[in-house]
């Protein structure tokens, strides 16, 4: 399996991210082909001794800024490395791609230079996030911040496909993020959003409120960007805020600093837990081809998750399933509109 990395994206370019790529190449068995600035990866590679075993370089200098407006990957920088990544993998020379750079620029590039998946309306990204029971997954967290009731019908499919082939998960619980449990709460998408899930091909469990996700409420949360976007970094925010309490706790007095060493090692199963690093990155959910959007900050270690993300992405032929619950919904969509003529 080949995966195409783009080895400029992100605050740790290309050092972090082509360490990254030698682990994933060690460990699971890949080759790797990096788009950037040939004569720096090389250097980079030289200079720290990171074997480029199984890596091949295409040449792609220019870096789109991640202030740039997404659309510019489409024209000033269209030569940039994620633009030239993701041209090998519509054109079929890889198998998944991965980036740490622009979320913007990835979304845009996702659907018009990937494309999208048959009959899908819009990519998502859908980040897994850890809990007390395991972990779920967000969709939409950020793409799209106007949404209508089919788009998020799609989300919950796509999610319920990924969580199913990749997580291995039978029939994922799927619910709505909305203010209250009723069918009546939230707004008219919301409210709309909910008579659609009821009878899409997915194992809808109703509303979730937000308090409830942490404890594993569901596998999948469905909701529009603008609310998936805020439960996300509210999320990370909160879980940094709690983290750094915890160590002042411990560094306290010698005292505390004494029953934190007793319980380190359980600190650290828990830390590990609610690490973002050990999740890889977000999927971009629709487009025709895999797509993992990484972190901006990764490491070496949360990019060869990354990339192992893209491999079970392919190899759990997710894409296969989300066309195939489509195909479901449109054939009962079909037969209701023949039913009633």
């Amino acid at each position: 399996m080949n995966i195409i990395v783009d080895a400029f994206g992100g605050d740790n370019a290309p050092l972090e991210i082509l360490k990254g790529c030698a682990q994933a190449i060690e460990e699971y068995g890949v080759t790797i082909t990096v788009t950037g600035d040939e004569e720096v990866i090389k250097k980079v590679c030289s200079e720290n001794s990171i074997s480029m075993n199984g890596m091949k370089i295409v040449n792609a200098p220019d870096v789109i800024p991640v202030e740039c407006e997404p659309t510019e990957i489409l024209k000033s920088h269209a030569d940039c490395s994620m633009a030239v990544g993701m041209k090998l993998l519509a054109q079929g020379e890889g198998d998944a791609f991965v980036t740490a750079g622009s979320t913007g620029a990835a979304v845009v590039g996702a659907s018009l230079i990937v494309k999208r998946l048959k009959g899908v309306k819009r990519p998502a990204i859908a980040p897994i996030i850890p809990t007390t029971t395991g972990c779920y997954i967000l969709v939409d967290a950020g793409a799209n911040v106007d949404c209508r009731p089919e788009m998020l019908t799609q989300f919950a499919i796509m999610g319920s496909a990924y969580m199913s082939r990749v997580k291995g998960i039978e029939s994922p619980r799927v619910g709505l993020v909305n203010i209250g449990a009723e069918e009546t709460k939230g707004g008219q998408l919301q409210i709309d959003a909910h008579n659609m899930l009821k009878k899409a091909p997915v194992n809808f469990i109703g509303n979730v409120e937000p308090r409830y996700l942490p404890t594993g409420a569901c596998d999948v949360a469905v909701t529009d960007g603008f609310t998936g976007n805020t439960v996300l970094k509210l999320t990370e925010g909160l879980a940094k805020s709690l983290s750094g309490q915890i160590k002042g706790i411990f560094y306290k007095s010698f005292m505390n600093k004494l029953a934190g060493l007793i319980i380190k090692k359980d600190m650290d199963a828990f830390k590990k837990t609610m690490d973002y690093k050990e999740h890889g990155g977000a999927a971009l959910l629709g487009a025709a081809h895999p797509v993992i959007k990484a972190h901006g900050s990764s490491d070496a270690r949360a990019f060869k998750n990354a990339i192992r993300q893209a491999k079970e992405f392919v190899e759990g032929d997710v894409n296969a399933q989300i066309l195939k619950a489509l195909e479901e919904m449109k054939a009962q969509a079909s037969a209701k509109t023949e039913e009633n003529a």
